[in-house]
């Protein structure tokens, strides 16, 4: 569940589990949709009737709420009993009623039983709702059951979560990736305007905005003039209006301001610019709170003086979301390019940190650390040598943000790394892999050797806690999947147990 794989097949093979393990001859899942705050069938196992009803139908939350009322909650399960609902009236023939005659007795299972399983986040929100139906016991679940179901619905919403996460890390690996590209053109490009339309077209392939504008400050009059485009036709916005820096100064507000970038609501976009009319509304736009829908994103761009030179403007994602703060982070990066590009003084250096490392807490990120890893691996086989894998994250870490917010979550990730950094041996490398979890790599180190490390970093932590899974090579395995899922089945027991170290049996 924790291996990156395409998300359809994935799915399809969580339904077909549940089905064969639990015994349900029809299974559903139906997978939110941020950009449209709904729910879509993405996958039906078993039921060739169901299938062809079912697939690809698309529920709103007004229809799903009903469903999950607190009535129906039964150990962490929605059980739907017949007759509590009228399937016919709200949905017609939307819905699936399985063709069958209800099981005996009064525990036996109705055609119109309906049985729903959510898939939360790791915080809290809904990635999907499960659907069970046809249970071939002909009876209803018991609680038993139930807490089967739910255990195994809870390890497919990890699934879920770490396929979406696998492919939003995939997608900024890319944005990086591009980031250098361009950054390896931006000192040849001869023009100032070859020099921004390479920014722009960076910003549209690795980030996905279909609508890129880069506008250049005059410096006598403060006119904002277009210089590159992509989406956009250069010379039909330069015809329009002409834009003053002091138009836009109302939408560079610190109250918007996200990874040095300024995202605005269109109502508020429209309350602050000093034009008659906006300059573009935006087409690509979906619905509910994680959707674009006509915001403003823009990105001004600052010499090294710290004056703002010009402005580079992003529209219409293809995705239909809000972006996200990696993105924005690799917009900001992309900006910078340009605004550096300009003045002739390319940041080329930062594009390669970011490329390997995390910009919260700057230690070495994933991409760096599976590379890292299959070289120690490597290594091993070739010389000889041995390695010790750390893997940790924080105690904690969730009822912190819940309580004192992500600011506060952000500062202990940074001190937490810091306290990493200090703790290590020479040699020895720190990676921040996922959110709150984090990877040690110990080089030549003995069983002592990384209890040892363990203990410093735990005596400098202070307030902060953590829990440490430890696997050595070649002692423990000899391939770097086996060694990191040792380590994580003895970071998991480590949590469990509560010792806060734990070394792979």
């Amino acid at each position: 569940m924790r291996a990156e794989g395409d998300l359809p097949e994935l799915l399809a093979a969580i339904a077909r589990t549940i089905s064969e393990s639990l015994g349900y001859r029809t299974v559903v899942v139906n997978l939110y949709r941020p950009a449209w705050d709904n729910f879509s069938v993405t996958t039906v196992h078993g039921n060739d009737a169901a299938r062809s009803i079912l697939l690809g139908q698309v529920r709103t939350w007004e229809e799903w709420g009903p469903l999950l009322q607190p009535e129906f909650e039964r150990r962490g399960a929605y059980v739907v009993p017949a007759g509590a609902y009228d399937w016919d009236a709200r949905l017609g023939d939307r819905s699936y009623v399985p063709d069958s005659t209800p099981g005996r007795g009064e525990n036996g299972w109705d055609p119109e039983d309906a049985l729903f399983l959510p898939l939360r986040h790791s915080d809290g929100h809904l990635l999907g709702i499960l659907s069970v139906d046809e249970p071939m016991s002909g009876r209803r679940p018991t609680d038993e059951e139930l807490d089967v179901l739910v255990a195994l619905a809870e390890h497919a919403a990890l699934a879920v979560q770490s396929a979406q996460e696998s492919r939003q890390a995939a997608r900024h690996r890319l944005a990086l990736e591009r980031l250098l590209g361009v950054s390896s053109r931006l000192i040849a490009e001869p023009a100032t305007d070859d020099i921004l339309r390479a920014v722009c077209l960076g910003v549209r392939d690795a980030l996905g905005f279909q609508n890129v504008l880069a506008a250049l400050r005059d410096p006598d009059s403060s006119r904002l003039d277009p210089r590159a485009a992509v989406g956009w036709d250069l010379e039909d916005v330069a015809r329009r209006r002409p834009v003053f820096l002091h138009d836009i100064e109302g939408l560079i507000d610190p109250a918007f301001e996200v990874e040095g970038c300024y995202l605005l609501s269109n109502d508020e976009a429209e309350r602050r610019i000093a034009v008659d009319r906006p300059p573009y509304v935006s087409e690509q736009n979906g619905l509910g709170p994680w959707a674009w829908d006509h915001h403003w994103l823009l990105v001004p761009l600052h010499d090294s003086a710290g004056e703002v030179i010009g402005v580079l403007w992003a529209d219409e994602p293809s995705d239909r979301m809000l972006p996200s703060d990696d993105t924005l982070q690799a917009l900001r990066v992309f900006a910078n390019q340009a605004a550096a590009a300009v003045v002739a003084s390319a940041h080329l250096n930062e594009v390669r940190f970011l490329a390997d490392h995390d910009p919260l807490t700057r230690l070495l990120n994933r991409r760096a650390f599976v590379e890292r890893l299959d070289g120690e691996v490597a290594r091993v086989t070739r010389y000889g040598h041995s390695f010790g894998l750390v893997l940790c994250d924080l105690d904690g870490f969730k009822e912190l943000n819940d309580r004192f917010g992500h600011p506060a979550g952000d500062e202990a990730l940074q001190v937490f790394a810091r306290t990493l950094q200090a703790g290590l041996r020479k040699g020895d490398e720190a990676f921040r892999i996922g959110g709150d979890e984090f990877a040690l790599l110990l080089a030549e180190a003995s069983e002592s050797d990384a209890r040892e490390v363990v203990r410093r970093i735990a005596e400098q932590s202070g307030v902060i806690r953590a829990s440490f899974g430890v696997a050595s090579c070649p002692d423990h395995a000899g391939d770097s999947q086996t060694l990191f899922r040792l380590a994580d089945a003895a970071l998991y027991e480590a949590k469990r147990n509560g010792s806060g170290l734990q070394f792979a049996a």
